[in-house]
């Protein structure tokens, strides 16, 4: 397939085909009749990229897991997936705290009376303080 045939079927465009190549996390074909010409392989490449991309790993990150991929070191990959699910958890922790903080300020928003609403005040507050 050519390269936007690649593209169309990672789900990206060609551009960042591109920048994998350039990244060396995807391979650039030699040009057979003026072409370059990509196979299934660089398709699930392509997408085991994407979904790394998805599980939040670094394109640097995605470099180790393909080379760990041709050495077979299942404990590296799984110390790389342990890393990647505590980063996760604190995230998504840090997420929750802020949820938290802002339903209760438009809790406290909902309660109507007069003067400003406490959700602009709490944001005014902190950009002072940033």
């Amino acid at each position: 397939m050519t390269i936007s045939a690649l593209a169309d079927a990672g789900g990206v465009g060609v551009e960042t085909i591109r920048f994998y190549q350039r990244r060396g996390l995807l391979d650039t074909p030699s040009r057979g009749a003026g072409i370059r010409r990509y196979g299934e392989a660089d398709l699930r490449r392509l997408r085991f990229i994407r979904s790394a991309q998805a599980a939040g790993f670094t394109l640097d990150g995605i470099a180790e897991l393909l080379a760990l991929d041709a050495t077979r070191d299942r404990s590296r990959v799984r110390s790389l997936a342990t890393e990647r699910i505590a980063a996760l958890d604190a995230r998504i922790a840090e997420l929750q705290q802020a949820r938290d903080a802002l339903a209760t300020l438009a809790h406290r928003c909902g309660r109507g009376g007069r003067g400003p609403c406490p959700i602009l005040g709490a944001f005014d507050e902190a950009s002072e303080s940033g």
